[in-house]
């Protein structure tokens, strides 16, 4: 049975996957480029994972939490040592930072960020579908979710799918028509049911939960290798919200950093060749205040740094205005300035993964946004 939905999200706490599922098959013929995205939920330091090593500014700032043993890229900046499938692809050329960008949202609340970073949208909880779901409508695609609920950032106004396998197996063929014939009159529960005696059986059963990333990384990347698989992937990582003990070379968010890099390097090794048509993106709500507060922690902040690997990257390079640590320069004195919005990386990356122009981009998937085009800066 072959795989013919191109898109699916990988939650990493609720995926449960038994076998394959068929649906709509994507209009366009284009060349299949594909297109992860890593959810950091918490607020992901930017400079704990891409350290500034220009001077001695961090360290001072950071006593207890600094990262001492980080692999240096160029002369201002240096990589958390835990994230060493991210060095590998940075060295191969297949990686790259946007740092000191953040979406425009200041507010510090994990709900209202959390909301904004999946809508996409300049208000909390004013919009009701997620950016990449209107990408990829936008484009002509449609998604599947593996998860309950539809997450946000994958919702659309086109009537998406989503269903959340369980141990129990699914209604009989008998049980489902008797179903249909009794609430024949209800359109919406109809078209459900339509859906779901479309299913092959895998999909109905499940194995139980699985929370281990690696193994929802392979599933991902032997899905999206297939012929006619998925082009679309979103993994959700939490636990970056570390206001004590948050550890520099060790500690709790190195351990959540290492998650992401285990995801990474598990996507490249079983992606294949695949890897090379692929682009994997972080997205997060905020970063974290450039000084330790009295636990040994951070508080939540404001600018942070966009990790970005792929094949679809021609080689590795720093992204982004650096507006630098100095009191002055700190977002109401105590966080990393933005100096992008990062939306704009977004809006370029469905651009050319997609085939759809900038300004289209900007236009459906971010209401309409005057974001720069970075297209060339991530992939000229």
């Amino acid at each position: 049975m072959n795989i013919t939905r191109r898109h699916f999200i990988a939650g990493s706490s609720s995926l449960m996957l038994a076998g394959n599922w068929a649906s709509d098959v994507i209009a366009s013929q284009r060349l299949k480029k594909n297109l992860i995205v890593i959810m950091l939920r918490g607020g992901m330091d930017g400079l704990t994972a891409v350290p500034f090593i220009g001077n001695n500014q961090l360290a001072d700032l950071r006593p207890s939490i600094n990262v001492e043993g980080a692999h240096k890229i160029d002369g201002s900046f240096a990589l958390h040592p835990i994230l060493r499938n991210f060095k590998s692809q940075w060295d191969e050329g297949t990686a790259a930072i946007l740092h000191a960008s953040s979406i425009p949202y200041t507010g510090r609340s994990h709900f209202e960020g959390q909301n904004l970073m999946e809508t996409g949208g300049l208000t909390p909880y004013n919009d009701y579908t997620g950016w990449l779901g209107r990408g990829m409508e936008s484009a002509g695609m449609k998604a599947l979710s593996i998860s309950l609920p539809m997450p946000l950032l994958l919702r659309g106004n086109i009537d998406n799918d989503n269903f959340y396998p369980s141990k129990r197996p699914m209604p009989s063929a008998d049980v489902m028509a008797l179903l249909a014939q009794s609430y024949h009159g209800e359109d919406g529960l109809m078209r459900a049911m339509a859906k779901v005696r479309a299913r092959p059986v895998s999909m109905a059963t499940g194995t139980g939960d699985n929370k281990d990333i690696d193994s929802l990384a392979k599933t991902a990347a032997l899905q999206i290798r297939r012929k006619g698989g998925p082009s679309v992937a979103v993994f959700d990582l939490g636990g970056f919200d570390t206001h004590s003990f948050q550890g520099g070379d060790k500690g709790e968010h190195a351990n959540e950093l290492e998650k992401y890099d285990r995801a990474i390097g598990t996507l490249k090794r079983y992606l294949g060749t695949a890897y090379g048509d692929t682009i994997i993106a972080t997205l997060t709500e905020f970063g974290r205040t450039v000084a330790q507060n009295g636990g040994s922690g951070t508080e939540h902040g404001y600018g942070t740094a966009l990790l970005l690997a792929g094949g679809l990257l021609p080689s590795s390079r720093m992204l982004g205005d650096w507006p630098g640590l100095n009191k002055e320069a700190l977002y109401e004195g105590r966080d990393l300035a933005a100096t992008v919005d990062v939306r704009a990386a977004y809006a370029s990356i469905m651009g050319h993964v997609f085939d759809r122009d900038h300004k289209s981009m900007c236009r459906d998937a971010f209401y309409g946004a005057n974001l720069p085009d970075l297209s060339k800066a991530i992939f000229g």
